[in-house]
Formats: C-alpha cells, sequence, structure tokens
C-alpha cells in the first residue's frame, strides 16, 4: 500500500513514514497534493566477498592487446 504524506506534515511524520519504508511500502511526499518525492525501500547490498562465485567468467587473454583497428577507435 503506498502512501502520501504532504511536505508541510513531514515534521511530524518522518518516523512513520520510515517505518513504512522499513516494512517495504513505499512513501510519496507531496506538495499540495502534486507528488514531488518518493521514499522507496533500498536493495540489500550484493557486495559480498565471493558472492559472484560461480557466476562470472574471465576469459584467459582478457588482458591481451587489443587488435590496432579497435584501439584506433578508442582513440578518436
Amino acid at each position: 500500500m503506498a502512501t502520501q504524506l504532504e511536505i508541510k506534515d513531514l515534521g511530524t511524520s518522518m518516523n512513520d513514514a520510515l517505518e513504512k519504508v522499513r516494512r517495504g511500502e513505499e512513501v510519496t511526499i507531496a506538495d499540495h497534493g502534486q507528488a514531488v518525492a518518493k521514499l522507496v525501500p533500498i536493495e540489500p547490498d550484493e557486495r559480498v566477498f565471493g558472492a559472484f562465485k560461480g557466476r562470472v567468467e574471465i576469459a584467459d587473454d582478457f588482458d591481451k592487446p587489443l587488435p590496432p583497428d579497435v584501439l584506433a577507435e578508442f582513440e578518436k
């Protein structure tokens, strides 16, 4: 369920709004009924050591020099 708050009410309602976001809800911030911002839950950080093990493959020649025609494209 989405919630909408007026800017003028943010001071008194921010803790309640953040609690809703923690529970997974989106909260829209409005100014005179016009939506201007949205508070959304953030995704958990997947930058955990080993998180991509078995999902990423690096070729043996990944650091091989590029052919001259490809290098020329970078120099344009």
